[in-house]
């Protein structure tokens, strides 16, 4: 098949999150199933051009009333940047700066789905599925039938449109339709309103003819009132065309038998890397070195969704446990400044990096014994994966992707993590207390580390998934 890729944002060239991960790589694993796959995605301030080896194409586009110019980055699946200077090129954020989303994100991703819609015939491509993903480039089924019917290609293609989170939805004020060049008749319930705003995300649900999210539970969750933002009743009335297809990670990058960014290797036979990166571990965080204590990991941002006020909350019991806690991340302020007061309290019990590094957040995942992820909600996650791949036993709340891809620990020879339901401090240490216990009996420890290493989370199944979605839309 002949597939159209649209994200606005890419790895390595632009990420924020999964969506930049899933970007990266499901295009080219699409691409080694034999199909030519095409990616488009903004040229950011960020992505310089020259060093990134970029080709500028010779030829000038239009679009929404806009000149833009395309530059290519060869691959198994090539990647094509809009360039806009005014919308992109002098910006130094995707989507927001200074903590503040830009005020013209409506019209700035309107304008780059648009540019995305006329690549096709700029660069000799007939898609016969164009995928879609999240609100930023929700408009393109809408545009297809509308403003881009009379292109050859328009009339054959089917679109999948993919929800990486649910609660950004790309919501505006109603007066937001003139300034993005739509008809006031999209302002329908049945159509882009929600509660007299314009929901750029609605457009996809409505108007696509696949729907995907990114875990089958996480496509289950979004059709209940607790999850579903607004639009589980949308999501139930589509319910027949929405599929959950799980992430997959990059196993090439994450593999601990080769990763560049440890100080000593090791697989599932033989696990004495692993306490070598746990003892450099420590003393890269300032930790004592203890080969007896367990070492709990956290990597991410600093927000509620992702549990961290349970965490806080749980702080004081963490603290008067045997256990040392590394954690990496960014987000909220006064998550940020809690972390950097109580390890500068108690250094022998935490250890807090304020920020993002890439080889501190593979060596946290070699080294630590324990990986905490008790998120409020999570669609699919990836860390849990990095972890299992890495011999590190996650604990995880039972939601979304995290209980798809987390086995709970029986208590003797089955599971590969530890597993929590409730949304509450005293859930998450008795999933603590629990792999506590497993750290403790030294034949159950191993055995979570054995079944865990064993799983596969490569982008090929997943791949294979949407290949079958992709028969099924033309079939």
């Amino acid at each position: 098949m002949e597939i159209l890729f649209v994200a606005s944002e890419v790895a390595p060239f632009s990420k924020t999150g999964g969506l930049g991960d899933v970007a990266g790589a499901l295009p080219r694993a699409l691409a080694a199933r034999g199909h030519r796959v095409v990616v488009v995605t903004p040229r950011y301030g960020t992505i310089d051009p020259e060093a990134k080896g970029l080709e500028r194409l010779p030829h000038g586009l239009w679009a929404g009333g806009h000149g833009f110019a395309l530059y290519r980055a060869d691959g198994p699946a090539p990647v094509y940047f809009v360039e806009h200077e005014h919308f992109f090129g002098h910006r130094r954020g995707l989507y927001v700066e200074h903590g503040r989303d830009y005020a013209d994100n409506a019209e700035r991703f309107a304008f780059f789905t648009r540019a995305a819609l006329s690549v096709p015939r700029a660069v000799g491509l007939s898609p016969e599925i164009l995928v879609l993903n999240d609100w930023q480039t929700a408009l393109a089924p809408w545009l297809l039938s509308h403003e881009f019917a009379g292109q050859p290609w328009a009339a054959k293609v089917r679109t999948v449109f993919t929800i990486h989170n649910l609660s950004y939805q790309g919501v505006f004020g109603a007066d937001a339709i003139h300034r993005v060049g739509l008809p006031s008749y999209v302002l329908r319930p049945e159509a882009m309103e929600f509660h007299g705003a314009l929901n750029l995300m609605k457009a996809g649900l409505v108007f696509s003819d696949a729907l995907a999210t990114v875990s089958p539970n996480y496509a289950r969750e979004i059709q209940t009132p607790e999850f579903g933002e607004g639009l589980d009743g949308l999501l139930r009335h589509r319910a027949q065309r929405l599929t959950g297809i799980l992430n997959g990670i990059d196993v090439e990058d994450w593999d601990p038998t080769k990763d560049r960014h440890l100080p000593a290797r090791y697989s599932a036979q033989d696990l004495a890397g692993k306490a070598r990166c746990k003892e450099a571990l420590q003393r890269e965080m300032g930790l004592p070195v203890r080969a007896d204590v367990p070492l709990v990991a956290s990597v991410g941002r600093l927000a509620e969704q992702k549990g961290m006020d349970l965490v806080a909350a749980t702080l004081p019991e963490l603290l008067g446990m045997d256990v040392q806690l590394a954690l990496l991340g960014s987000g909220q302020h006064h998550y940020e400044e809690l972390f950097r007061r109580v390890a500068r309290e108690r250094p022998d019990r935490l250890a807090a990096r304020i920020g993002f590094d890439e080889g501190l957040a593979h060596r946290i995942e070699a080294g630590a014994d324990l990986f905490l992820m008790p998120s409020r909600f999570e669609p699919c996650g990836l860390n849990q994966m990095y972890s299992l791949r890495y011999g590190t036993v996650p604990v995880v709340r039972a939601v979304g992707g995290l209980d798809d891809t987390v086995e709970d620990w029986d208590g003797h020879d089955r599971g590969t993590g530890i597993k929590f339901r409730d949304y509450h401090p005293g859930a998450l240490l008795w999933g603590l207390r629990r792999a506590l216990d497993a750290f403790r009996d030294r034949r159950a420890w191993l055995g979570l580390i054995a079944r865990g290493m064993a799983q596969d989370f490569s982008w090929d199944s997943s791949a294979a998934r949407y290949e079958e979605l992709f028969g099924r839309l033309h079939g």
